[in-house]
């Protein structure tokens, strides 16, 4: 997956595009482990969303995590409603590529997931991920909840200090309020899956929790 230019700059709301009011039509479940991935889910389950770059191999990191109960790839984190792939490449949406994740808190932590994404990318890369260039693939932690708010901001804090002692650069992760969340085309949902030998770009520091 490659974007099809190079913005570096979001949008203005003003200038974004105007998107449209019809959702994506996406599958009723998952195409791995046959789960709804669109609400409502069972009350007892949990949500985040996370941006590491091409959303592809992303949700893959996600659905492969033991307690999560299902993924969705979409659009967040910008103006334009129900947003194109293709309007999300032009950069003038401000959305990001993320991976919406459903999981059971008494299976996987938040702050587990939340190290899973840290150590699955480079999230110090501002506006690109690899060779990926554009503000789709920037890094983001969109939280549903103070909770998530405050567990992100610290483990962000403690990522930091491990890319420190590795001589490793500064974290551009942007960590928040999730807004919409927009679900992608049906394509791209569990694309990896489907296609086992399509692209990912997406390769972390190293640089881990613990050792």
């Amino acid at each position: 997956m490659f974007t099809l230019n190079k913005k570096a700059q979001l949008p203005s709301r003003e200038d974004a595009l105007p998107g449209r009011d019809q959702p994506m039509a996406v599958p009723e479940h998952h195409f791995v482990n046959g789960h709804p991935i669109k609400p409502p889910f069972d009350e007892k389950l949990s949500q985040a969303i996370f941006g590491l770059g091409c959303f592809w191999g992303a949700e893959r990191a996600f659905w492969q995590q033991p307690g999560v109960y299902s993924t969705a790839v979409g659009y967040a984190g910008g103006f334009t409603p129900n947003p194109s792939y293709q309007e999300v490449c032009s950069g003038m949406t401000g959305h990001n590529e993320v991976v919406l994740v459903v999981f059971d808190e008494a299976k996987v932590s938040y702050e587990t997931l939340v190290k899973l994404f840290f150590e699955s990318h480079n999230p110090t890369q501002g506006m690109r991920q690899g060779n990926d260039q554009g503000t789709q693939y920037r890094s983001g932690i969109y939280y549903l909840n103070p909770q998530q708010q405050a567990t992100a901001e610290q483990l962000l804090q403690q990522y930091q200090q491990r890319l420190d002692d590795a001589g490793q650069g500064s974290i551009t992760t942007e960590i928040v309020l999730a807004g919409p969340f927009y679900y992608a085309e049906e394509y791209h949902q569990q694309y990896l899956a489907k296609n086992p030998n399509g692209y990912c770009g997406l390769g972390g520091t190293g640089v881990r929790f613990s050792p």
